[in-house]
């Protein structure tokens, strides 16, 4: 299953109610490029691609999970690497032994990000595009980093989330855009439960047949 958004649409969420209900092995692909860029924030001298491949070949899950990941700096730091076709081939094996080759207890997997389907898993049974206004998600995003206790405010999110937008639709390589053959998923006026229910019901209709 693939699922590309753009961030704060709600598709990490999605993905891990998926995941759990259906015993998919989860892949948060974002996260990855935030670890790398979080790198490139605390190795700046001795950052360079024989590092990345070093610390992506030996990447475990537990290390995405790091909460230091989720600051806007690093957000920044990982749209700028984003944007690199090496870091970007060096990301696409990793992701593709987790589409393709996941753990024997798992029936399959999911990955969401930004150009999953239309790069790293374009034959995937299942291909959702999940979005949402960008107020409401800034005011998601504020939300959690008010839960985590990060000092921020609401119009630095909005800032933050409009630039990442816009980096992640005009990249060069892997760059954020609906296909035709994906569904469309609007979670804007939608709760976490009703937006799961409204996949489920259209995966189940596919896999019931």
């Amino acid at each position: 299953m693939a699922i590309d958004s753009p961030a704060g649409a709600g598709a990490g969420t999605q993905a891990k109610l998926i995941s759990k209900y259906y015993n998919l092995y989860h892949l948060d692909t974002g996260k990855i490029y935030r670890y790398i860029g979080f790198l490139r924030l605390k190795n700046q001298k001795n950052f360079n691609y024989k590092l990345i491949k070093k610390k992506i070949k030996n990447l475990k899950i537990k290390n995405l999970k790091n909460r230091n990941l989720l600051s806007d700096e690093v957000a920044i730091s990982a749209s700028v690497i984003a944007k690199d076709k090496k870091i970007r081939n060096i990301v696409h094996q990793l992701q593709q032994k987790f589409a393709y080759f996941p753990p024997k207890k798992y029936a399959g997997s999911v990955l969401d990000g930004r150009d999953i389907i239309t790069v790293q898993v374009k034959n995937a049974m299942f291909k959702f595009f999940i979005t949402a206004s960008l107020n409401e998600r800034a005011n998601r995003r504020f939300k959690e980093y008010k839960n985590l206790n990060k000092k921020t405010s609401y119009k630095e999110v909005l800032k933050s989330l409009k630039n990442r937008d816009k980096s992640d639709r005009e990249r060069k390589y892997g760059p954020l855009k609906k296909t035709k053959d994906s569904i469309l998923i609007n979670t804007t006026k939608l709760s976490k439960k009703a937006c799961f229910r409204k996949i489920k019901l259209i995966m189940d209709k596919k896999l019931n047949n």
